[in-house]
């Protein structure tokens, strides 16, 4: 069975700021990220989906944490086909516009290609010190299963090589009836990692819990079960905790699917004051009781 990170994603919401889960005295980023990092050997980055990291940012996360520490980077709205703010674009790049957000098609062809360079060769300093684990790309809803959607999952994995991506639905079409091996032998053919997913059932975006390993590395990720999963407020869509029964009954299946696969990542990203960071130790926990 290979080794299993569990971690959170995200470390800076500001509600966990709130919740006391820090000590008073990590008053800094570089603190709170030490602090995080003395507890979990994994984080998910999420800011980087809202707006492009900058290379000095990434070079402090890798100067912040010790060895063998793990980021899963969550990849740039644009570049999974979801809105994007203007403003959140390199200020070069942006298209003369009215429009407050806009899509791949928006942009000029050489734009929109500049994006994928700068966002990758953004991560070098992660890279370089051995803590890039993958590159999340987590697709809208409705990104669903069908030819041009396929082609566009080899093209991330070309663009990406030699670095890991990993591929999380939003559409419950991946796994309507046949649709669910249709869709994990395509991966697995392609090497492609895909990302399980614990999540509220019966919307638009709901996809069922189905673990499986389809590359070297497998990735779960629990979004919580809230009943506000429609709601435009973040914290009311993530403001999930899981109790320790849920937890448990997890463990089990999260053992067996790492024993089909090299690397295992848990991520919690019920991000809501410290819901994550509780959840995680105690998930951590039962795992390394067994």
């Amino acid at each position: 069975m290979s080794r299993i990170l569990v971690g959170t994603a995200s470390w800076t919401d500001a509600t966990l700021l709130e919740s006391g889960w820090y000590p008073p005295d990590a008053d800094t980023p570089e603190k709170r990220l030490a602090h995080y990092a003395s507890r979990f050997p994994l984080v998910e980055v999420d800011a980087t989906y809202y707006a492009p990291p900058a290379e000095r940012t990434a070079r402090l996360w890798a100067e912040r944490t010790p060895a063998g520490f793990t980021f899963n980077v969550k990849a740039f709205s644009l570049l999974t086909g979801h809105p994007t703010r203007v403003s959140a674009l390199y200020r070069d790049l942006r298209p003369e516009t009215a429009k407050r957000n806009v899509y791949p098609d928006d942009l000029p062809a050489q734009a929109y290609e500049e994006v994928w360079s700068r966002f990758l060769s953004a991560l070098d300093p992660l890279v370089a010190a051995g803590k890039l684990g993958a590159l999340l790309f987590q697709f809208p809803p409705w990104f669903t299963i069908r030819r041009e959607n396929k082609q566009y999952l080899l093209e991330v994995a070309r663009r990406c090589a030699p670095l890991r991506p990993a591929l999380e639905f939003r559409h419950a079409s991946w796994f309507a009836g046949d649709n669910a091996e249709e869709t994990l032998d395509f991966l697995r053919r392609h090497d492609l990692a895909y990302v399980c997913v614990d999540m509220p059932q019966g919307h638009r975006s709901s996809v069922p819990p189905v673990l499986a390993a389809t590359a070297e590395l497998a990735v779960v990720r629990f979004h919580g079960h809230s009943d506000r999963w429609t709601s435009r407020d973040i914290h009311e869509k993530f403001g999930y905790h899981y109790s320790d029964r849920e937890l448990r009954a997890w463990a089990p299946k999260l053992r067996e699917l790492a024993g089909r696969a090299e690397r295992t990542h848990v991520l919690m990203n019920n991000c809501f004051r410290d819901h994550a960071q509780t959840n995680a130790a105690t998930l951590a926990r039962l795992l390394d009781a067994d």
